[in-house]
């Protein structure tokens, strides 16, 4: 169950609230429930017992202290949870034998951020980053809004967490302090740690912050001073001299230690993001530059290449670098070399004046001898494609010159590897002999996209999002950035800023290379050449012209295939194509395909949908069924529910001309809607079939349509009785004209249909469909008709062994062979008939491999099944009120679940007669009883033993259970199941019976 968005203040006077809305107050009322409420937030989600609440809350428990308590639960469950429906568990303040508690995330309570923001700043400290420990720091200090739990601190249950808390947000200041000093902010920590150290005159780390602040903010009597104050309270209060990191401060401010000196580092940009490795690389070349060192920054546009340089200027200037930075102009019109004079600070030499090579060789002088020098210093070249030769020139002769540059000079030069000019070549080509640093940036990995997406976007992302963004991006960061900031508004599009980047480079292709492009956009992202030879009519222009849009970065290799490098690419060229023109040419590449991969149905189907033409609607139709069909051999029934829509739309849209076709489509798509969880509009299009049937005078495509409902089914109840009868009528009409498979078909769909009636029709059809499936040797014909079995299992005590032998053949026969539907199906039946047995070891296996497989496969109507099996383990292992919550939770989850056959009966309305009677968790079968003890209907009911009926004094059909359970009270419990183990619900009413016992091995349940 979903918990209740609700955040809890602790640290200040008590307070909850809606969500992270302080105007939005949980009205809490009185001490005593405020107290319970403080109670169990300091429990930080344990169980706290009711009569250790009693003994907190009263130092002498008055007469009704636990019915006290319990009311004072209820009223703050109101607060809490408002909305919360009635007879629907809590889930936010629960109740777990022996007492209640709170389930809170961490982060939901100001608490528990506060702690994790101290750790987070001793983490950052460790690594070294002085900004992220400080804003850390100051973000846990920021959550107090006055002493933790305060009107609570005389209460002994309170007091621990509350010492925990002071000695927390001691740390806190103190890492905030170091967090300082790190960042060369010495004088703000020496007006600020003062109070701090006097009020914990006995705390060392306090005195030893503050006297560096003091050393470094140039006050060195301060410093030494605030370390003998120190040294005064340990003697005085404890007769101890200071510890050895205090005394060795001492000495080193005495004598003025070098290692003292105030340094700096600098704060990492906020839009950084995982580049760390490529920085740690940068920093240890400059580390390594005791003489001129190059390092090569590349990576696509947008990759974040000068993001990286600046970083890595901000941290080398915070260890007392000098920066220097050069840019390459996007225009012409800039004098030669322009980008060293903004590094130097001096204009260039005219070198077309007088002699060339003379100005050349001064200009190089110049250059090599501004950059020299003892001190260090960072150059960086940004966009070197698009520098001109005299700066390359000089960059060659800064490092590879007759004389070059000397000292700690680092060079980082970044450039764009799909633009890298002859020039550049050339130049990279010469300083290849000094072996320079080479760093390559890819994509950034999905968890920096979703870092860097949620700060652009300004809110936090699901992991779904973010997945998204990754994969449209490729973990570009530019274009991580511009799909962040559309995701709101438009989730699919490609974001304006990032399609004219896109454009412009498209521009720089010749018009051939962007035709061809552009019809390879319409076969996806991956391109298959032959394909696109096919559909340009130009086997070597279409090469050519792959050949440009590859060296541009358009498109990468990815085995035999290429593919476009990014999907915007891809979607960019296919947004700026017209409509008529997209729909002709998926005509015309269906029909490539058609001759060349013409066992490719999903492709085929693809592009002969988006045609959208009444002429290529049969081939759609056809082959999104062909598809469709593919998809669900491999287990994947979603993709079979998208492929089954497309053919049932292409149907339409070809005017009717196959109405054995429309129905064929119509009724996968509804067994593929039921798979995946869509009862409802299955049954609808079932009824729709069935409706159209009536009209059709051809017993077998009647037949045909009606056996392609090949769903399994574990409840004994139809959801639909009335479709049911026209089914089964139609069947029987159906059936005379039918042989072998084709009649097996139809007996398991008659039998399916029969369940739960009291005629022996359905048992008779199910035989005879198992025994013609086994001729067949079909496994999915052999797994329908055990369904079938399985559906007439129930109808007297005594056949749970059978339906154990049914699941697990079922388990053997469709596992292994891609029948995932069916062997998720004799796991529940499995579950269900040794539960009956009193196994609940082999039920419970069998209930995990079920959800297992559903997990797997996406199938999320199993979980509704297993919840229910889960209340029953429960309540048999003697835990009624963790029972009861698990059935109300599975009830929940079946609400959605479209199953009325299932859902009728199980828990009561409120409205129901029995509705505010006791309610008992000890349930016999998969199904709860309602709350009066009496069963669901006899039709469903899946997992209950049928037993003679007896009479009784009420109702007929009250009398039908009672009787059941008399019959069985004199049964033995296995001695080892626990009180509620061995009772069932009984009758609660007026009956004279004893509740029914277990159903032990020897009933044959």
């Amino acid at each position: 169950m979903t918990r209740p968005d609700v955040a809890f203040s602790v640290l200040g006077p008590l307070s909850a609230s809606r969500g992270v809305a302080p105007d939005r107050p949980v009205p809490l009322k009185g001490g005593r429930q405020r107290a319970i409420l403080a109670r169990l937030l300091i429990a930080r989600g344990r169980v706290v017992p009711v009569d250790r609440l009693v003994g907190d809350l009263w130092p002498e428990p008055p007469d009704g202290a636990v019915a006290a308590i319990r009311t004072f639960v209820a009223d703050l469950r109101r607060a809490l949870e408002p909305d919360r429906p009635p007879r629907q568990p809590a889930g936010l303040l629960v109740t777990a034998p022996p007492g209640y508690a709170l389930r809170t995330a961490p982060e939901t309570v100001d608490a528990g951020r506060f702690e994790a923001a101290v750790a987070d700043s001793g983490r950052l400290l460790a690594a070294g980053d002085g900004a992220g420990a400080l804003a850390r720091s100051d973000e846990a200090l920021g959550l107090w809004r006055g002493p933790a739990y305060g009107e609570f601190a005389a209460e002994p249950w309170a007091r621990a967490e509350i010492d925990r808390l002071d000695e927390l947000r001691t740390l806190a200041v103190e890492r905030r302090a170091e967090a300082l000093l790190m960042l060369g902010r010495a004088a703000e920590v020496a007006s600020d740690l003062g109070a701090h150290a006097a009020a914990h005159p006995l705390r060392e780390e306090a005195g030893r912050l503050l006297a560096t602040a003091l050393y470094r903010a140039g006050r060195q009597g301060d410093a030494l001073a605030a370390l003998r104050r120190v040294r005064q309270a340990l003697v005085g209060e404890l007769g101890l001299d200071p510890g050895p990191a205090l005394r060795q401060l001492e000495a080193d401010i005495l004598a003025q230690a070098p290692h003292l000196t105030p340094t700096r580092t600098a704060a990492p940009s906020a839009g950084f993001f995982g580049r760390e490795d490529e920085l740690a690389q940068l920093l240890e070349a400059a580390e390594q530059a005791t003489r001129p060192r190059l390092a090569l920054i590349s990576g696509e546009a947008g990759a974040g290449k000068t993001a990286l340089a600046e970083e890595l200027g901000r941290r080398l200037a915070g260890a007392g670098w000098s920066v220097a930075w050069g840019r390459s102009p996007e225009y012409e019109g800039a004098p030669a070399a322009w980008p060293w004079a903004q590094v130097t600070g001096v204009p260039v030499p005219d070198v077309s004046a007088g002699d060339p090579a003379a100005a050349r060789f001064r200009l190089h002088r110049e250059v090599v001898g501004r950059l020299s020098g003892a001190k260090p210093l960072l150059v960086v070249l940004d966009d070197l494609h698009q520098a001109d030769e005299g700066t390359l020139d000089v960059l060659t002769a800064v490092l590879a010159g007759p004389e070059p540059a000397t000292g700690p000079v680092l060079v980082a030069g970044t450039y764009r590897t799909t633009a890298v000019s002859a020039a550049l070549t050339a130049t990279l080509a010469r300083l290849a002999r000094v072996e320079p640093l080479r760093v390559y940036l890819g994509g950034l990995p999905e968890t920096a996209t979703g870092e860097l997406a949620r700060a652009a976007a300004g809110r936090d992302l699901d992991a779904r999002q973010v997945r998204l963004i990754h994969e449209r991006s490729g973990g570009n960061p530019f274009f991580v950035r511009e799909l962040a900031r559309l995701l709101a508004t438009e989730p699919g599009a490609v974001p304006a800023g990032v399609r004219d980047v896109i454009r412009h480079r498209l521009a720089q292709l010749p018009e051939p290379a962007r035709a061809v492009l552009r019809q390879a956009a319409v076969l996806g992202r991956e391109i298959d050449p032959e394909v696109l030879a096919a559909l340009t009519g130009d086997e070597l222009s279409t090469l050519d012209a792959l050949d440009r849009a590859a060296e541009a970065g358009f498109l990468s290799e990815d085995g035999p295939e290429l593919r476009f490098t990014h999907i915007l690419v891809r979607d960019t060229l296919y947004g700026d194509i017209s409509a008529p023109r997209r729909a002709r040419w998926h005509a015309a590449a269906g029909e490539a395909i058609e001759r060349l991969r013409p066992d490719d149905t999903a492709t085929l189907a693809h592009h002969f949908a988006l045609a959208a033409s009444r002429a290529a609607a049969p081939r759609a139709a056809a082959y999104a069924g062909a598809a469709a069909q593919d998809a669900e051999r491999r287990a994947d029934p979603h993709a079979a529910t998208r492929l089954w829509r497309q053919a049932v739309d292409a149907h339409d849209r070809a005017g009717g001309g196959d109405p054995r076709g429309r129905l064929e489509a119509v009724m996968g798509l509804g067994r593929a809607l039921a798979v995946t969880g869509h009862l409802g509009e299955a049954r609808r299009l079932r009824a729709v079939a069935v409706t159209a049937l009536a009209t059709v005078d051809d017993p077998g495509l009647v037949s045909d349509v009606l056996a392609a409902y090949v769903v399994p089914a574990i409840w004994t109840r139809n959801d639909d009785e009335a479709l049911s009868r026209r089914i089964v009528a139609a069947a029987e009409r159906a059936l005379p004209t039918q042989q072998g498979a084709g009649r097996a078909r139809l007996l398991g769909t008659l039998a399916l249909e029969l369940r739960g009636t009291t005629t022996d029709r359905g048992l008779r059809a199910a035989r005879e469909a198992e025994a013609l499936a086994r001729a067949a040797d079909d496994p999915t014909l052999v797994a329908f008709a055990l369904n079938a079995r399985f559906m007439h299992a129930f109808g007297r005590t005594g056949l749970a062994a059978e339906r154990v032998r049914i699941g697990a053949e079922l388990v053997e026969v469709a596992g292994g062979r891609e029948l995932v539907t069916f062997e998720v199906l004799g796991h529940l039946i499995a579950m269900q008939a040794h539960a009956a047995l009193a196994d609940p070891a082999a039920a419970g296996a069998h209930a995990r491999a079920a959800d297992d497989l559903a997990a797997r496969y996406d199938l999320p109507l199993v979980g509704v099944f297993t919840a229910w099996y889960s209340g029953l383990r429960l309540a048999t292992e003697g835990r009624p009120g963790e029972a009861e919550a698990a059935y109300r939770a599975a009830q929940a989850k079946l609400a959605g679940g479209g199953m009325p056959g299932m859902a009728h009966g199980l828990l009561p309305s409120p409205s129901s007669p029995c509705a505010n009677r006791p309610r008992r968790s000890g349930r016999r079968g998969t199904g709860a009883r309602t709350s009066c003890g009496s069963a669901p209907s006899r039709r469903s009911r899946p997992t209950g033993p049928r037993r003679p009926p007896r009479r009784c004094g009420r109702s007929r059909s009250h009398r039908t259970t009672c009787s059941a359970r008399r019959a069985s009270a004199s049964r033995p419990a296995p001695p080892s199941r626990s009180a509620t183990a061995r009772r069932c619900d009984g009758c609660t009413t007026s009956c004279s019976r004893p509740p029914v016992s277990w159903p032990g091995r020897a009933a044959g349940y």
